[in-house]
């Protein structure tokens, strides 16, 4: 009856975005059926809906949008983006590169609004080439490549925690997986980009790479920020932000007026809704009850635990089953890195389509398509490299 629940909560999220309702709207009718079928009380969804702001966890993911969109409107006020794109065709002179390489290195940023500066180049890129769910669908997926192996993201930091595997160990064995999802997203969608950019080529590489890093130092900074100094999103945001209002010398006024330009009321209301259902789903309890509903079916541990990873990622989002599923994995089994790659790649998947997800809602909103186009385009890619990770950890067990 559970998964009956969560099946149905699915379904009516799917429906409503099907016949083309706006997000906010599938989330309220999620929302509602999560309250109704799981009888949850007032007080109890006002609770799960107060923590969004009381946890930080949940609340810093709608500070650091909101602090990335107006770092975006900073770079825009003084055309650097539009500048690093030029940068990009000047180093490279490869349209292809350009609209995958960009969204993977602007992923090494562990915020949902770095979807933001992401579509920025690849819609440049790749118009008159792709439709708009297309270019979500390359975005989202190209930019998301760094969060499987990376411990700049909490999921890899907590499953390396939990699981005792080493993080050098870990990383070698998701070259692989990390391979796989560049083919998987070049080989659709990036092989049909005329690679020449329609610039000319450039005359000094070196120039243009070190012209390409004065355009993005005030990203490269938040990002060694988090890398070198562990410091979160939110206050490397605020000091790349204040570094660059000194350096570009930014007056009062401008940025005051990117106070109001950078709350877009439209993605805070739908990533605020996200969040909501994530912590609804999260206190019925059902995630801790999915493996014993799992184990009656009658294939091997491995394979629950990697459709407890896949069904709950879809649930409750990658970081929510990580730090649910894996201790009670590596508890049931001793699986070492091959579980642990495994265990990453099958919640990395669900990722890709799951209703939870923020950055699928940046995404969407940005290209201006429905999220259930977004998933739709994803799901097809993320059960292919599901089912090619299934067949690499029996190789991972075979070897190591």
């Amino acid at each position: 009856m559970e998964l009956l629940y969560l099946a149905a909560i699915c379904a009516i999220i799917v429906i409503l975005l099907a016949i083309k309702r706006p997000l906010y709207q599938a989330m309220l009718g999620g929302l509602l059926a999560t309250a109704l079928l799981y009888r949850l009380s007032p007080m109890t969804m006002l609770t799960q809906t107060g923590k969004v702001f009381t946890d930080w966890n949940s609340f810093q993911v709608l500070v650091s949008l909101y602090l990335i969109t107006y770092l975006q409107r900073m770079l825009e006020s003084r055309q650097m983006i539009k500048q690093a794109q030029q940068d990009l065709n000047g180093i490279f002179h490869n349209r292809r590169v350009n609209a995958g390489g960009a969204p993977v290195f602007i992923g090494l940023l562990p915020s949902a609004a770095a979807m933001i500066l992401c579509a920025d180049i690849v819609k440049d890129s790749t118009d008159g080439y792709l439709k708009p769910k297309e270019q979500a669908f390359v975005t989202s997926w190209m930019r998301h490549i760094p969060e499987s192996i990376l411990p700049t993201y909490s999921g890899v930091l907590i499953m390396t925690s939990i699981s005792q595997v080493p993080l050098p160990k870990f990383m070698l064995g998701m070259i692989v997986p990390t391979l796989v999802l560049a083919a998987i997203g070049y080989f659709p969608y990036l092989r049909r980009l005329p690679r020449d950019p329609g610039t000319p080529e450039s005359e000094n590489r070196r120039e243009d790479m070190l012209k390409l890093l004065l355009h993005l130092w005030p990203l490269l900074l938040i990002i060694g920020l988090i890398l070198v100094f562990n410091i979160s999103v939110v206050p490397a945001s605020l000091i790349s932000m204040a570094a660059m209002a000194l350096i570009c010398r930014f007056k009062l006024k401008e940025l005051g007026r990117f106070l109001i330009s950078a709350f877009e009321v439209k993605l805070i209301l739908n990533t605020f809704l996200v969040l909501v259902l994530k912590e609804f789903i999260g206190c019925t309890g059902v995630l801790e009850r999915m493996p014993e509903i799992l184990s009656v079916l009658p294939v091997p541990m491995y394979m629950v635990f990697a459709l407890l990873f896949f069904l709950g990622g879809i649930i409750s989002g990658a970081s929510g089953i990580i730090a649910l599923g894996t201790p009670l994995a590596f508890a049931a089994m001793d699986g070492g890195m091959p579980l642990m790659v495994l265990l990453m790649c099958m919640s990395h998947a669900a990722s890709q389509v799951s209703p939870v997800h923020v950055c699928l809602v940046v995404a969407a909103d940005y290209y201006g398509v429905s999220m259930g186009e977004l998933i739709r385009k994803s799901i097809v890619p993320s059960l292919l490299f599901a089912l090619l990770m299934l067949g690499y950890y029996q190789i991972l067990l075979a070897i190591c």
